[in-house]
C-alpha cells in the first residue's frame, strides 16, 4: 500500500472486522484480492446506485463480494461465480460470518458457461475481476445483462490491452479506464 493510500485509509471509517479477516487470511495464503480503495469504491456504488442485483465474477474468498453485500438494500441480491470449490466454501463462510449469506448465491462452474445461460437481466453492476484473458468474452456475454445505465466494471484490465481497446470503443457503453496500479476499466450502459 502507497503513503497516500495508508493515510487515506488511515482517516476513513474502518472496514467491517470480517472484511479485516478475510485480508489477513488472504495476505497469510497468498490469495489475490482487490485493494480495501477499491472495494470502498465498489461500496460507494452500491450505495449510490441502490443497487440491488450484482453479479459478480471471480469472487475468491468473497472480500470484493462482502464489501458490495454490506452496502446493498435489504432486498439486494448478488449471484457471484467462482469456478474453485475451496475458495467458494471459504466465501461462503465469511458471508455467514458476516449474516449477508442469505442475499449471496455463489456458483461454483466456470464463468464462461454460466453466463452464456445466466437467466438473470436487468443487473445494476457487474463486477468482474477474474481471468484477464477472457474478459472480452466476459465483456460480449455480461453487457447485455445490464439495465440502462447499469455498470460494467473490470478490475485489472490493462493485462489485455485488446480488450481495454474494445471496452473503450464498446457501443453501448460510456466507458474510461481509471488509472489505478493495473486500471479499472469502468462503464455505463447507455443503450
Amino acid at each position: 500500500m502507497s503513503q497516500v493510500a495508508h493515510d487515506l485509509d488511515a482517516i476513513q471509517r474502518p472496514a467491517h472486522p470480517v472484511l479485516l479477516e478475510i485480508e489477513k487470511r488472504a495476505s497469510a495464503e497468498s490469495v489475490a484480492l482487490i485493494s480495501r480503495a477499491m472495494g470502498r469504491f465498489l461500496s460507494t456504488m452500491v450505495t449510490a446506485m441502490q443497487a440491488n442485483r450484482i453479479l459478480e465474477v471471480g469472487s475468491a474468498y468473497g472480500y470484493s463480494t462482502l464489501w458490495m453485500a454490506l452496502a446493498q438494500p435489504p432486498a439486494g441480491r448478488i449471484w457471484t461465480v467462482e469456478p474453485q470449490a475451496r475458495n467458494a466454501a471459504v466465501a461462503l463462510e465469511y458471508f455467514r460470518q458476516a449474516s449477508e449469506d442469505d442475499y449471496i448465491e455463489v456458483f461454483t462452474t466456470p464463468a464462461i458457461d454460466l453466463l452464456e445461460n445466466f437467466p438473470q437481466r436487468n443487473l445494476d453492476i457487474v463486477f468482474v475481476m477474474a481471468d484477464a484473458a477472457r474478459y472480452e468474452d466476459y465483456l460480449a456475454l455480461v453487457v447485455p445483462m445490464l439495465k440502462l445505465s447499469g455498470l460494467a466494471i473490470f478490475n485489472d484490465c490493462l493485462r489485455n490491452e485488446r480488450f481495454t481497446q474494445r471496452f473503450l470503443a464498446h457501443p453501448s457503453l460510456d466507458a474510461t479506464i481509471l488509472p489505478t496500479e493495473g486500471g479499472v476499466a469502468f462503464g455505463a450502459r447507455r443503450r
